[in-house]
């Protein structure tokens, strides 16, 4: 996993990127906030270590930042603080700050929170991919109930439709006339019919775009095989 560390204090900063390392982490570093800003939208990184004093933009700032922009959750954030006030450790969480380091803190302590770090964020992947399998579930299931309702409000005045203007043609016929108005109609309720087919017929249902912005159930023949 890619993991983006910031930290002025060089010893610090090669003691995180080793655990890291170590754990099977890809980290990058850099030593004040503000690069660490930039790499962070360059990157997306799903693991960011910040040091809570830096020059320039502090951690807070950078960690407020990421999550404005992050607004799904989807990085984790570990911030180093060398303050354990009540009301510094809250300023940390009140930006977002998933977890927390007081330093000093050593190799196997940081080894500890990271391990958790991805563990957490394993989980989270796992939580957003049910949820999108969930949704896409829920959709497809309305699909279905949708098509049901159609075939009941369709088909029956559609059958009428049918019926009445394939009489209507059978008369004109039989009287050696033409009419188009009537052909049209039997054409076009045919052509319902044919939609209202290929609804009861998905079984995968997928959307495609419609107009900019905005798309619509992909209820297009299928190609024909050979």
């Amino acid at each position: 996993m890619k993991a983006l560390v910031a930290d002025d204090d060089a010893t610090t900063c090669a003691l995180l990127c080793a655990v890291l390392e170590e754990l099977g982490h890809d980290p990058q570093s850099v030593a004040d906030g503000a690069s660490a800003w930039t790499r962070y939208q360059e990157t997306k990184p799903p693991l960011v270590v910040l040091d809570i004093i830096m020059p320039g933009m502090d951690g807070i700032e950078v960690c407020r930042r990421i999550r404005q922009l992050d607004e799904r959750r989807e990085t984790f954030i570990l911030v180093l603080t060398g303050r354990d006030q009540p009301g510094d450790l809250t300023a940390v969480l009140d930006a977002g700050a998933d977890d927390y380091v007081t330093k000093p803190a050593s190799a196997e302590h940081i080894r500890a929170r990271l391990v958790i770090a991805e563990r957490r964020s394993a989980q989270d992947v796992a939580r957003r991919k049910a949820e999108a399998e969930l949704a896409v579930a829920r959709w497809r299931a309305g699909i279905g109930e949708t098509a049901i309702a159609l075939q009941h409000e369709i088909n029956n005045p559609l059958a009428a439709l049918l019926g009445h203007a394939e009489l209507l043609l059978m008369e004109f016929n039989d009287r050696g006339e033409k009419n188009e108005q009537a052909l049209i109609i039997l054409e076009q309720a045919k052509r319902i019919g044919d939609v209202v087919k290929r609804i009861a017929r998905l079984r995968n249902p997928q959307s495609v775009e419609y107009v900019e912005g905005s798309r619509m159930l992909d209820l297009s023949k299928p190609e024909e095989k050979d």
